[in-house]
């Protein structure tokens, strides 16, 4: 009995200890929900609650594992923060409109650090690098 015991709960250990890993897909897509209200706020308190939960979930994505450009991921990910903190002093001390060019460069830095995930093409599979 003992042992049938020791084997459910060996069996449940891993799971147990792969549900705190970081779905980092959803957090991305959270993130960009953040962003999309910090965009569309139209007056500051609405800004400064959506860009504090996107700057939350980008903090939350540092610690996720990735299994390319480790580095390079998180470097972006602190030049996405950088971006945001500097949308936010803008915004409070110049208004919604002093914030819009550093929100926009945080879409470019997303899409330019989204490349170094991006599954290989046809081509790149069949011919490699």
């Amino acid at each position: 009995m003992k042992a049938l015991l020791f084997i459910i709960v060996l069996m449940l250990t891993p799971t147990l200890v792969f549900a705190e890993e970081l779905d980092l897909e959803t957090n991305m897509k959270n993130m960009g929900l953040a962003y999309k209200h910090s965009v569309q706020a139209t007056q500051l308190s609405e800004f400064n609650t959506a860009i504090d939960e996107f700057i939350t979930l980008v903090k939350l994505s540092k610690t996720a594992t990735f299994h390319k450009e480790a580095e390079s991921s998180r470097q972006g990910l602190d030049k996405v923060i950088a971006q945001a903190e500097i949308a936010k002093k803008l915004a409070n001390e110049k208004g919604l409109d002093a914030a819009k060019k550093p929100l926009k460069s945080i879409n470019e830095l997303r899409q330019q650090y989204h490349k170094l995930h991006e599954p290989p093409s046809f081509w790149e599979l069949l011919f490699g690098k």
